[in-house]
């Protein structure tokens, strides 16, 4: 196009040039030369000649530039029709990406939750498995006692028992019903990996259930949506057991419902009770996550991106920092700050 450009400049300065001589020449050559009169008709004639041919040589050259001009008319508009194609193209390619990454995202959301749910689930396993564990202990306890009660014992006639052998004797069957689990002294903060049955120090009075069962009746009610009255049995949890780990996970429900409801800012506040009073909880890396995706929510970027970061700094192979890197690439974020 540049070239055909350069080509056609100096044939319309030549042709200008042209017009404008010719004129000036008629004039000069009509002035300046008094032959006879007749060869001034035979010049006349010859010149009338010439300027028709250089007019017809300058309608060729004008014909020739206006389908020049056509032509690059026709490449523009077709470039610019290439190029608005490829923008409809790009734009679909980035909508589909755009698709594709969201659906990616819900995957992962998925597995997370049941990831979670399994979590729960071991938790409430670990609970019970310790309960058990104690029951046993106090059985054999009582065995134990019963034989050295029975060794101590004097025979009939007076004689002392000669034989250190233990006596056997028929195991106590376990109860029935509900046992209470035996408390467990723990010192510092509580550790998520083993749940305890019980609080160390249970309140006084038998109106308020162990922990475990509080707790699996509240995750329960969270499983059938009954978020209300979950809201509340995972608040008597943390008020009953505020040491227990099951508190932790109490926390993190809690905040989940308020977040499945649009409260933002008491999600996080409860994500924080979890982050801060239960760092050792299996629901800190989830809390990080929500948490930053609760501040994003309120439009505070900045802090959900360090939230992030964070997240992705303390956990970089879990499944809750994949959804952290994920959340940043489609924000137009780096995972490290530059």
């Amino acid at each position: 196009m540049i070239k055909l450009f350069k080509s056609i400049d100096p044939t319309i300065k030549l042709t200008d040039r042209l017009v404008r001589f010719v004129p000036a020449a008629l004039l000069a050559a009509v002035l300046l030369s008094p032959p006879p009169v007749f060869a001034v008709s035979k010049e006349m004639v010859q010149l009338q000649t010439q300027v028709q041919q250089l007019q017809d040589a300058v309608a060729r050259l004008q014909q020739s530039n206006d389908e020049r001009m056509g032509v690059m008319k026709d490449l523009i508009q077709q470039s610019a029709d290439s190029i608005n194609k490829m923008g409809v193209t790009v734009d679909a390619l980035h909508k589909q990406l755009q698709t594709q990454q969201e659906a990616q995202s819900g995957k992962v959301d998925q597995l997370s939750g049941q990831i979670q749910s399994l979590n729960d689930s071991v938790d409430e396993i670990k609970a019970r498995l310790g309960s058990l564990q104690k029951l046993m202990q106090d059985v054999q306890g009582q065995q134990q006692s019963m034989n050295a009660n029975m060794q101590n014992t004097p025979q009939p006639g007076g004689s002392a028992p000669t034989s250190t052998s233990p006596v056997p004797v028929n195991p106590i069957p376990a109860p029935s019903g509900p046992t209470t689990p035996a408390p467990v002294i723990r010192k510092g903060k509580p550790s998520a990996g083993v749940p305890q049955a019980a609080d160390p120090t249970p309140p006084a009075g038998p109106s308020v259930p162990p922990a475990d069962e509080l707790y699996k009746t509240a995750l329960g009610d969270y499983m059938a949506a009954k978020y209300a009255l979950a809201t509340a049995e995972f608040g008597d949890v943390v008020k009953n057991y505020p040491d227990n780990p099951l508190s932790g996970n109490s926390y993190y429900y809690q905040a989940e419902i308020d977040y499945r409801g649009g409260r933002y800012a008491d999600s996080i506040k409860a994500y924080d009770s979890v982050l801060q009073q239960y760092s050792d909880s299996n629901k800190v890396p989830v809390a990080h996550l929500h948490k930053g995706m609760a501040l994003i929510a309120l439009n505070q970027k900045d802090a959900g991106v360090r939230e992030f970061r964070t997240l992705i700094q303390r956990f970089p192979n879990s499944p809750e920092a994949m959804q952290a890197r994920s959340k940043l690439s489609g924000m137009g974020v780096t995972v490290t700050p530059r």
